[in-house]
């Protein structure tokens, strides 16, 4: 989401959910991780002892990792409707399409 205009705290926020406090966890690594090859330090980590909802403050970009039922009950996706929603790059954007299909087609 592109938060600029309706916020001073930073420019996007990146929302992404797991369905287990340990994917959670591992989610927040992996973002840990690439940013850190990128050469990106995060400010802040708040979190990932419980893994309910991460939050990564690197600046500009504030990542909100949640556990998917506490994703649900704070909604940050409805509270921020008015922000412009941003397309990942590839391969990113692809992979949250299969993973949006490969959800919806679970019993």
């Amino acid at each position: 989401m592109e938060v600029r205009e309706l916020t001073s705290i930073a420019d996007y926020f990146i929302v992404c959910s797991g369905r287990s406090d340990r994917q959670v966890q591992s989610i927040a690594q992996g973002v840990e991780e690439s940013a850190r090859q990128a050469g990106v330090a995060p400010l802040s980590i708040e979190g990932t002892s419980r893994a309910h909802w991460v939050l990564m403050d690197f600046a500009d970009v504030i990542v909100h990792i949640f556990y998917q039922p506490v994703r649900a009950f704070y909604d940050l996706d409805g509270l921020w409707a008015d922000a412009p929603r941003v397309r990942l790059p590839e391969p990113y954007s692809t992979l949250v399409e299969q993973f949006q299909i490969a959800v919806e087609q679970r019993p």
